[in-house]
């Protein structure tokens, strides 16, 4: 009997060793299955001068959702280079006491940046002011950003040639008043338009569509730090013709592309993006940008760069769903992207991407590690998958790559 109950004892201790081995074997091939149970999916993972370590549907095309900035990115640094600063065109037409204000598309002009072009503008001795006149000839009016929903969100804002904190306003209440949300920032009448749609403590809202609204909101912000500065302004503002060759003065904004691109690429900022991309084909093609414009301009230059034939690309934030890009094409672009890595954010330890989220849709592209050696990599999920599943198979693979 003792002998007999040893037996059984240790027969179950080997079944359930047994039983839990297979558990831990299915469990470890489960996880090894985690990229190959997806089915619309594919990635690619290279050495630093883009040969091929490994991939799974590297040639499909997918939506890149805002991997889509690295484009942007891209072309915008290799036209204009790290350094470049956008200027805005100033003059003072004393006869008819206007300040003129040529567009340039810059797209930080952040408070801060106003209250410095309102210094510049205070040198002038311009006296008062009696009309504050813009020239938006550099975009189309009335833009409509393909993929964009209509929502009061800041990352619906629309472009515009010129536009305040990035198109949007930022409200909140106190002792059951409407103020900035930003002690930089002053309160304007048009800002206040927004106060009905404050149901909590604060809020950012974009502009809105209206034709108009980004010129008002700036000349009113302006107006403000003028004003705040000693300099009476009637406050009529309109559209108009730059008059002159040659301006009273150029502002140039303080923060460098590679400073205004670095925040785009960690925040993700659609309203930066497309309002590069607009600003880079106006000046590329000579004509007033628009998305058809954009459209052209990326296949022309994305054919002659990288020979890519099926590809599309409506816009540069990555906001529409139908822009397609290959895992493969991600990491070309990469390879090209390498000079200007330090750019891009650290989402996890060691791994230097770039984030695209939409419906169905994640992905990650960038580069395992920091020095010239690091391996490049592009994932591209669309379909469902719980969140931050991405990012843990962007850590299996480096760890395994």
């Amino acid at each position: 009997m003792y002998t007999n109950r040893c037996s059984r004892a240790a027969f179950s201790g080997l079944f359930i060793v047994v039983v839990m081995s297979c558990l831990c074997t299915f469990a470890l091939a489960d996880e090894a299955s985690r990229f190959d149970r997806l089915t619309r999916a594919g990635f690619l993972i290279s050495d630093n001068s883009g040969q091929e370590i490994s991939g799974k549907k590297q040639q499909q095309a997918f939506i890149p959702a805002s991997a889509t900035k690295l484009v942007t990115a891209l072309l915008a640094l290799q036209y204009w280079g790290e350094d470049h600063r956008f200027g805005t065109e100033i003059y003072f037409d004393r006869t008819a006491s206007t300040l003129w204000l040529k567009a340039a598309g810059d797209p930080f002009l952040v408070s801060e940046e106003v209250e410095l072009m309102a210094d510049a503008i205070i040198n002038l001795n311009t006296g008062s002011i009696d009309n504050i006149a813009f020239d938006v000839s550099l975009f189309d009016s009335d833009l409509i950003v393909p993929g964009a929903t209509v929502t009061n969100n800041p990352y619906d804002a629309i472009p515009s040639a010129i536009a305040a904190n990035f198109n949007t306003v930022y409200l909140k209440k106190e002792a059951g008043k409407i103020v900035s949300a930003e002690p930089q920032t002053p309160l304007t009448p048009f800002a206040l338009t927004f106060a009905h749609e404050i149901s909590g403590e604060s809020l950012r809202i974009n502009t809105g569509r209206k034709s108009g609204s980004a010129e008002q909101y700036f000349a009113e912000l302006l107006t403000g730090f003028l004003e705040n500065k000693g300099v009476t302004v009637a406050g009529r503002y309109f559209r108009g013709v730059f008059p002159v060759a040659r301006a009273d003065i150029v502002h140039y904004n303080s923060r460098t592309l590679g400073e205004m691109l670095q925040a785009m690429l960690k925040y993700s900022t659609n309203f930066i993006a497309n309002q590069i991309m607009l600003t880079l084909v106006a000046e590329q093609s000579g004509e007033p940008a628009n998305f058809e414009n954009v459209n052209r301009f990326f296949h022309r230059e994305l054919r002659q760069q990288f020979d890519w034939r099926d590809f599309s690309l409506y816009e540069g934030a990555g906001l529409s769903a139908k822009n397609r890009l290959t895992p493969a094409q991600l990491v070309e672009l990469l390879v090209a992207f390498r000079r200007w890595r330090h750019l891009l954010p650290e989402v996890e330890p060691g791994i230097f991407a770039k984030t695209g989220t939409l419906t169905d849709v994640s992905t990650l592209a960038g580069y395992f590690g920091e020095g010239p050696a690091a391996k490049i990599f592009a994932i591209m999920i669309n379909e469902t998958v719980p969140t931050g599943y991405i990012r843990e198979v962007a850590l299996e693979f480096s760890a395994e790559k």
